[in-house]
């Protein structure tokens, strides 16, 4: 059907691009700033704000062989991306696995999709699609932005390029969530890891005990008095002393003469 295929819009001249490249380096900014819980829904309602044509999004996320949705702007979104789950292919899918761009003009009359085509029209009221893998390294995590619309052919050359640059910026802004986590989590574990071999010299000092049976020790007061083992570590730096340990009876003073 020749509305299935659709047609291009002109392609966006300079003022557009410029128009476009200052919205998203403000955009991108302010995706920066945010928390990693933040950023992906962030990016989902930018996508539905900032793509002509866009009316649902969403974030799918591949890992240890499971997708599944970490980011959406309403349940429509979501139920359109499990449909792609539950049937094993879609746009969306395809993305993040082909690492390329997908853009249905009528989810109807695809022969790629023939099964989430027919289901997310018949159920959803879809009829056209973006989806975009974002390129960031999250450990062995893939991320994918999915824009929906209910209109055939509703994404043209213009949204394609906006829709682009918002997957390149929200790469952008999760890899360097992403990497603050892994700072700040090395910055703990390294003070963890001191305040550790702080109180290990202090009771191999005061009680004359071997390097492992300092650790020892550590542990299990961390057990007994289920505390994390560097919150005891921290006590023994700054007191000197051990929490009580299951079995310790307490010393009795020697009777004055």
């Amino acid at each position: 059907m020749v509305e299935a295929l659709g047609v291009d819009e002109p392609a966006p001249g300079d003022d557009a691009l410029r128009d476009v490249a200052e919205t998203f380096a403000t955009l991108g900014s302010d995706l920066g700033s945010m928390g990693p819980d933040d950023t992906l829904d962030a990016l989902a309602r930018a996508a539905v704000e900032r793509v002509p044509g866009a009316r649902w999004a969403s974030v799918t996320s591949y890992e240890h062989d499971r997708f599944r949705t970490v980011a959406a702007t309403d349940d429509i979104a979501r139920r359109a991306d499990a449909i792609q789950y539950a049937v094993g292919s879609g746009p969306c899918l395809d993305a993040i696995v082909d690492d390329t761009l997908y853009r249905p003009r009528d989810l109807r009359y695809d022969d790629r999709w023939p099964e989430y085509g027919e289901r997310v029209s018949r159920e959803l009221g879809m009829r056209s699609m973006l989806s975009y893998r974002l390129g960031h390294d999250i450990g062995d995590r893939v991320d994918g932005l999915n824009i929906y619309s209910d209109e055939v052919a509703a994404f043209g050359e213009r949204s394609e390029l906006v829709g682009l640059m918002l997957a390149t910026h929200g790469a952008l802004a999760v890899a360097l969530t992403a990497n603050q986590e892994r700072v700040e989590n090395l910055q703990k574990a390294l003070l963890s890891n001191r305040e550790i071999g702080v109180a290990m010299g202090v009771l191999m000092t005061r009680h004359r005990v071997t390097r492992d049976q300092a650790f020892g020790l550590l542990r299990m007061a961390s057990q007994n008095s289920n505390r994390k083992l560097h919150e005891v570590a921290l006590q023994v730096a700054d007191t000197g002393a051990l929490p009580p340990i299951a079995g310790d009876r307490p010393r009795r003073e020697p009777a004055a003469e």
